[in-house]
């Protein structure tokens, strides 16, 4: 059977076709015959009939060597990475999983990206316990999402334990192909603890360096912020249920300061005190790769980055659903209930 198609769209092309032509080309030394003149005969007739001219543009696809797994080893695969692994192991690996079953460690990792498994993997979480869960949240939430009027929003917490590290080893820097580097092992020059307010309306911190963070400490830094913030204006006050802040002189501070209302997050639930995403950018950005051998060193540091951030201050803006915390929270007593 006689194709008249143009040679020249298959000379040079990566496929079967194209090699059988090239080498047709550097053959015919004499009379030199122009690619366009050139006829093919086809020898898949069948395929050009049912695919058209185009289908010898491409190599014809072949049924592979190895036989295709079944649903059968899919499911069986998929059942086992969800009940307990044998032996002293917390959780499947792929090798482990594909002696087991009998496959390669490649297809058991096929099927359980198929399936959005991910044994290696793992999430921390803490439901609160609170009986008054629900009050509080709407509590914290509430000044987040509709400040008061003529009030001022600031969500306070202590970092303490703060370590002045030093390396006992020069780090070195970071060039083309390799990464900066830095000793395992340090050196412990004592520890500060920073009491910091975060405003959420404008996003500016008062924060103060203390050696310890008992309600001694506690009162003073709350003495700091009634002078800073201006006179007149109430202060709401969201704090987590360290016993320092509910200690009897804090509640008597309290009682002769009537501008300061305190908003207590639910236990175990720190992650809504606004201020902690402010600490992991302090960690990240100026404490994890920092080299102090001083306590005051340390100290400067971090007084340093509050005066840089409150220069570019940037406001809090609270996202999240109250009712959609809610009912998560629900949804994880009912798990935890059904399987204790």
């Amino acid at each position: 059977m006689r194709l008249g198609i143009d040679a020249r769209e298959l000379v040079g092309k990566p496929t079967g076709v194209g090699r059988y032509l090239s080498g047709l080309l550097r053959k015919w030394a004499s009379p030199p015959k122009p690619p366009h003149e050139i006829v093919l005969y086809a020898h898949r007739p069948i395929g050009v009939m049912a695919e058209g001219f185009d289908s010898l543009l491409h190599d014809k696809t072949r049924p592979s060597r190895v036989a295709p797994l079944g649903a059968d080893v899919a499911e069986r695969v998929v059942a086992l990475t969800q009940s307990d692994p044998p032996a002293e192991t917390t959780h499947w690996t792929a090798p482990m999983m594909a002696k087991e079953i009998g496959i390669s460690a490649s297809s058991v990792q096929r099927i359980w990206h198929a399936h959005g498994l991910q044994p290696h993997r793992f999430r921390r979480f803490k439901l609160s316990n609170d009986p008054n869960f629900v009050e509080k949240l709407r509590d914290v939430v509430g000044p987040y999402v509709d400040p008061p009027a003529h009030a001022i929003v600031l969500s306070f917490d202590e970092k303490s334990q703060i370590q002045a590290l030093d390396r006992t080893q020069p780090g070195l820097p970071m060039k083309k192909g390799r990464a900066g580097t830095m000793t395992h092992d340090y050196k412990r020059h004592g520890t500060t603890t920073l009491f910091a307010a975060f405003n959420v309306l404008d996003g500016t911190v008062i924060g103060r360096n203390m050696q310890l963070h008992r309600h001694q400490e506690f009162i003073r830094f709350l003495n700091t912020i009634d002078a800073e913030v201006p006179a007149g204006k109430v202060v709401h006050l969201i704090l987590d249920n360290y016993a320092t802040h509910k200690h009897p002189k804090v509640r008597a501070w309290l009682d002769r300061h009537e501008r300061f209302v305190f908003h207590f997050t639910p236990t175990s639930c720190s992650w809504l005190n606004a201020v902690e995403g402010y600490f992991a950018k302090l960690s990240k950005q100026r404490l994890k790769r920092g080299v102090f051998r001083f306590v005051v060193d340390l100290q400067e540091a971090i007084n340093r980055y509050l005066a840089e951030t409150n220069q570019a201050p940037k406001p809090f803006t609270w996202t999240a659903d109250p009712d959609k915390i809610i009912a998560a929270v629900k949804r994880g007593h009912q798990v935890l209930d059904s399987i204790h």
